[in-house]
């Protein structure tokens, strides 16, 4: 697996620095460093949490799981306390889903509202103008349906694709980052740094497979253990570098060693 990035701008810089329009070509995003305005949750203790996606949250035993078993090792509740519900359709946009559906009290088996709501958009949806500006309004009309039952909200920020991928594109991370923190700060919303844990991943490991290597944009075991290390991260500000959690031993101890240290400094360096 090559890298994603090359020897192009640390991700750091890009985050910090980068200025660019994510709705159209002109200047309106001139001067606006792309820096997420949320930094934490309200409340950095959900024990409710809903995940609204596709195969990008499904894959590998589902993101949702993950972080549920992370938390119950890690805190900061009691494992019987947690309730994470995934939504999610293949291949699907944000727009695909129905969340008045989903956030009906009592629909998906929980009896309270959610205290999070979690939404990962499609893949394809920051290739062009016009698909970003439908992602962006999209996750505001969601957002205001989503805080009219008391929870918060937060976007799952998407890796980029890799070769084999026939839209792979190695400027595809700065398109991503700069369209989840951008409708993020319009939303008042956290944004998780998924996407660029995985870039910095391949920087520090060009060799480290954190995509099916037949496609290039699903998550591999190993992608799926990272972003659920900094989806932890981010909603609870606790750090995951000394946690034991492995999936049961089919995380390698080494490479499950420095997944943990990138989501750490991900996000770490992402909200500081």
């Amino acid at each position: 697996m090559t890298s994603v990035r090359g020897n192009r701008l640390n991700w750091v810089a890009v985050v910090v620095l980068c200025f660019a329009v994510v709705h159209g070509a002109g200047p309106a995003f001139a001067g606006t460093a792309l820096q997420p305005q949320v930094k934490r949750l309200d409340d950095i203790a959900p024990k409710r949490i809903l995940f609204v996606g596709n195969s990008y949250l499904y894959y590998n035993d589902s993101v949702h799981n993950h972080v549920r078993r992370i938390a119950e090792e890690n805190g900061p509740h009691k494992p019987v306390d947690y309730q994470y519900k995934s939504a999610t359709i293949g291949g699907a946009r944000l727009s695909h889903h129905f969340i008045e559906s989903l956030l009906q009290r009592g629909r998906l088996g929980i009896d309270k509202p959610f205290d999070l709501v979690i939404l990962q958009g499609g893949s394809g949806e920051v290739l062009t103008v016009q698909s970003r500006r439908a992602f962006a309004n999209t996750a505001a009309e969601m957002a205001v349906k989503i805080r009219r039952t008391k929870a918060e909200v937060a976007l799952y920020m998407t890796p980029a694709y890799v070769q084999p991928h026939e839209d792979y594109d190695p400027d595809m991370i700065d398109k991503i980052v700069r369209t989840y923190v951008k409708t993020g700060n319009e939303l008042g919303a956290l944004v998780i740094p998924v996407g660029l844990a995985f870039d910095l991943a391949y920087e520090r490991r060009p060799d480290i497979v954190l995509h099916k290597t037949f496609d290039g944009t699903h998550p591999s075991m190993l992608g799926t253990y990272l972003a659920a290390c900094v989806v932890y991260a981010s909603v609870y500000q606790k750090p995951v570098t000394n946690i034991r959690y492995d999936y049961f031993g089919a995380v390698g101890e080494d490479e499950a060693r420095f997944l943990r240290a990138i989501a750490d400094e991900t996000v770490r360096e992402f909200y500081k």
